[in-house]
């Protein structure tokens, strides 16, 4: 069954940014398991098809790897995919669940890219899909704030405090 809930995307100029707003969020009590980080990563292995794992660290980090190494430590779940089009992106949080589910259903049409299928998939519409995946192939960092309205409404608060541009979707989790 699925639950009706909100999430609020912020779209971040760099991983500097995007750190501070999650610290800000951990600081207010946000449950880090309802948050998801997305951003190109600069691997040289460019024949990586994809990477997840639920509990442990990865091994190679590249140019990013203390604000990934960190980030994981606080979310459940990362993976690296090499998504083409956009090239490799490490993403971390419950997003790295709906993005395998979308992959392995065959959710992937109509050009969306694994990212844009898992958040097609929960209800964020394909236009500001095509936009978060626009900000990613610019190396901008997207956060994703999942929950009721009320916690996303706190967290799209916080996350405006440096965004570039955050928006408000209504979503289905499953």
């Amino acid at each position: 069954m699925l639950e009706k809930n909100s999430s609020a995307v912020g779209i971040f100029p760099n991983h500097q940014d995007a750190e501070s707003a999650v610290k800000e969020l951990q600081m207010s009590g946000y449950d880090m398991k309802k948050l998801s980080v997305i951003g190109k990563d600069y691997h040289t292995e460019e024949n990586v098809i994809g990477y997840y794992n639920t509990g442990d660290r990865m091994a190679t980090w590249g140019k990013f790897g203390l604000f990934w190494g960190w980030i994981w430590g606080l979310l459940f779940g990362s993976a690296f995919f090499f998504i083409p089009g956009i090239g490799p992106v490490m993403v971390g949080g419950p997003l790295v669940a709906w993005m395998i589910g979308a992959l392995e259903a065959a959710v992937v049409t109509g050009g969306l890219t694994a990212l844009g299928g898992a958040l097609v998939s929960i209800g964020i519409p394909k236009d500001s899909v095509l936009q978060y995946e626009t900000a990613l192939k610019s190396s901008k960092f997207i956060v994703i704030v999942h929950g009721t309205a009320q916690e996303v409404e706190k967290a799209k608060a916080i996350l405006l405090n440096r965004a570039e541009e955050t928006a408000e979707h209504e979503v289905s989790i499953p």
